[in-house]
């Protein structure tokens, strides 16, 4: 099925140009978006999401309230949730493998939403065929017709005006991905690329780097993070040696899990400990002008953790992942 917009197929996109051009109330919602202050996240309701990672859950989940993500530039960060059952799923999407992540980001919601008891999943058809199929007075009578229709609504946000177009490819390919899904999907915030874009000190950044979405209601905005655990260097670890996107919450049981991750020893990668700021923004990033100020140490940091952690085995005892449970102080802590 289509990507839809105001239950209208959005056709075939050939630049984010085109489509804000096309659709004006598209790029307003989008621009609306930009201008909504940070949201300052409790961190003991967050669930943080890094690069390469999505996680979902339903709003009948004690142990989250919001889940987050921050430090995109070229990255793109996805929102999808379905209406009815509340489920809903955030991903940090930097194009490593966009066709294969966005058909398991729709797959995870709508499992979610299968086996909640709240709302039902319709798709667009449906709705209509029933609505053609009775007289206008015969609707007061139905129910799930006098309220708002139970669907999947998406919410992208990310990118900026890059020299390389970064931004632009990664925007095409993931609303591309969504057209090519069964199940119809309705755009509600887009939020990308142009829309996302500022000139400061004639240098193009974006100006949305994080969001959240708040589980209970749905509620998308903007925000960073001071806490992006848990095992934030573990996690960095496994993308910078080429790990996958990767499901990291197990929401029937409230359990953060990373791992188990595979990488080989690597000496040579010290040299970049001893690099100044600019050699690691030019070789390690893809928009070195735009990177929040902490992006180097996290390199460092990252890269610090491989080096006293040259096998992965070690940190996974009999090949199981790493499991975390909210304790009662409200963070995160490893599950024995």
């Amino acid at each position: 099925m289509p990507l839809l917009f105001q239950n209208r197929g959005l056709g075939r996109i050939n630049s984010t140009a085109e489509l804000f051009d096309k659709y004006p109330l598209l790029q307003e919602n989008g621009r609306t978006f930009r201008s909504k202050p940070l949201v300052d996240v409790d961190p003991k309701c967050l669930l943080y999401v890094q690069q390469r990672e999505f996680a979902a859950t339903t709003p009948a989940d004690n142990s989250v309230s919001v889940i987050g993500s921050d430090d995109a530039t070229t990255c793109h960060l996805v929102v999808l949730r379905h209406t009815g059952s509340g489920a809903v799923c955030l991903a940090h999407c930097d194009g490593s493998s966009t066709w294969s992540e966005v058909p398991l980001l729709v797959k995870t919601v709508t499992s979610l939403s299968n086996v909640s008891k709240e709302g039902r999943y319709e798709t667009h058809k449906q709705r209509q065929r029933i609505i053609k199929s009775v007289q206008p007075v015969q609707m007061l009578f139905i129910p799930s017709l006098c309220f708002p229709l139970c669907r999947l609504e998406l919410h992208l946000v990310g990118g900026f005006n890059d020299e390389s177009k970064t931004s632009h490819k990664l925007s095409l390919n993931i609303l591309a991905a969504f057209q090519k899904q069964k199940e119809d999907i309705h755009l509600e915030t887009c939020c990308i690329t142009e829309i996302n874009d500022i000139v400061i000190d004639e240098i193009h950044r974006p100006v949305v780097y994080g969001i959240g979405v708040n589980v209970k209601t749905g509620d998308v905005f903007p925000s960073s993070f001071a806490h992006k655990g848990p095992a934030e260097e573990l996690r960095s670890a496994r993308t910078f040696t080429g790990g996958q996107m990767a499901d990291i919450y197990d929401s029937s049981r409230g359990l953060v899990k990373i791992g188990p991750c595979k990488w080989s020893p690597n000496l040579d990668i010290a040299f970049w400990l001893s690099q100044n700021d600019d050699t690691i923004l030019k070789y390690l990033s893809t928009s070195p002008m735009a990177e929040p100020p902490h992006f180097v140490q996290h390199i460092k940091s990252t890269i610090q953790f491989l080096l006293e952690h040259p096998n992965s085995d070690s940190l996974f005892p009999g090949g199981q992942p790493q499991l975390y449970h909210r304790a009662e102080t409200g963070h995160w802590e490893r599950a024995v």
